[in-house]
């Protein structure tokens, strides 16, 4: 069994780790292709985002508010859909 060096060895073992990354990225490419190709997700325009202040001051009936009408614009449904039961502080 012929010895290799040390050197040869660890190129070998990146060559391969590379060579699979690159088939890993062709593979994905290709299936995203293929899956994307059938249900295209409608994009909508994008919202400005409003500024965000480190202490909102507001009652806590006007943050559940905006809370549950930010939530309802991502889920796509109406506001009287959703109900906050809790809200904790983080």
């Amino acid at each position: 069994m012929p010895e290799y060096s040390s050197l040869f060895v660890c190129l070998m073992g990146m060559g391969v780790v590379f060579f699979g990354l690159i088939c890993l990225i062709v593979l994905t490419m290709i299936m995203g292709k293929i899956v994307g190709g059938r249900a295209a997700p409608a994009v909508s325009a994008p919202v400005p985002a409003a500024a965000v202040s480190a202490a909102p001051e507001g009652s806590r009936q006007e943050i559940a508010a905006a809370v549950s009408a930010a939530i309802a614009e991502e889920l796509g449904t109406s506001i009287t859909g959703i109900r906050i039961v809790s809200m904790k502080k983080l």
